[in-house]
């Protein structure tokens, strides 16, 4: 039997696979949220496999325990190990600040990387939250391959450093979080923050906002504290929460 803290965390994960199928981050099956346990030594993670319904529909049943190794340790017996459990352990493996990794394919996201055209700051109180990640940096891991041994879990691990995203080439991202709630705002301004590049390439030449603007936006990212400490990472979890229905 899970106990109170683990059963609360397989419902965490399976409401945030439900917000980022609900809200079109992903499809079908594609993509995979995780938990650290509160032991430190294992992962909740959501599952695949013949019983699985796809991302947009997760429940708690469909979120296992594997140890950090990528083994499974529970579960039902129709569920197995995502494939590219490998950048959930790395991470947890080597950045212990973080206690949520996901993995989704946002296709506006990987348009960029396909095309290798930079995401650009062209706003600032539009959403300051999403500008905020290109300030803090935004990585690419350069591969379009399957992260399923540990020799490409380090190297993709290696190519997102400290960073609290990276893009995947041809392939996705992956956000990192101290809770799933702040992983899971992550992965929705990254791609708020590349729709907007996207729609302004198609009127025409975007520019980015100015010089001045962005040393104002980087004091205020110096001060901010993160998730935790914004007044609207919370808030922003509860809205996208039941926008999608989750």
């Amino acid at each position: 039997m899970a106990s109170n803290d683990e059963q609360a965390g397989r419902e965490l994960v399976a409401k945030s696979c439900r917000v980022i199928g609900g809200l079109e981050l992903t499809k079908a099956a594609t993509g995979h949220v995780s938990q650290r346990s509160e032991d430190g030594q294992h992962v909740l993670i959501r599952a695949r496999g013949a019983d699985e319904v796809g991302v947009r529909y997760t429940s708690a049943d469909e979120v296992i325990k594997v140890d950090m190794n990528g083994r499974k340790v529970d579960g039902p017996d129709g569920l197995a190990v995502p494939q590219e459990v490998f950048i959930h352990t790395w991470l947890y493996k080597t950045r212990p600040e973080v206690k949520s990794v996901i993995h989704i394919h946002p296709p506006t996201v990987v348009l960029f990387t396909i095309c290798e055209k930079e995401l650009m700051p062209l706003y600032g109180a539009y959403d300051p939250s999403s500008l905020h990640l290109w300030i803090e940096g935004i990585p690419t891991y350069g591969r379009s391959v399957t992260i399923s041994n540990d020799a490409l879990g380090k190297e993709f691990t290696d190519a997102m450093g400290d960073k609290p995203v990276c893009l995947m080439r041809g392939h996705g991202i992956t956000t990192a979080g101290a809770s799933v709630e702040e992983a899971t705002v992550t992965a929705i301004k990254l791609n708020e923050l590349a729709e907007m590049n996207y729609r302004a390439h198609l009127l025409g030449d975007p520019k980015p906002i100015p010089d001045q603007d962005l040393e104002e936006y980087r004091a205020r990212h110096a001060k901010r504290g993160g998730f935790s400490g914004s007044p609207h990472g919370q808030s922003s979890w509860r809205y996208y929460e039941r926008l999608s229905g989750a």
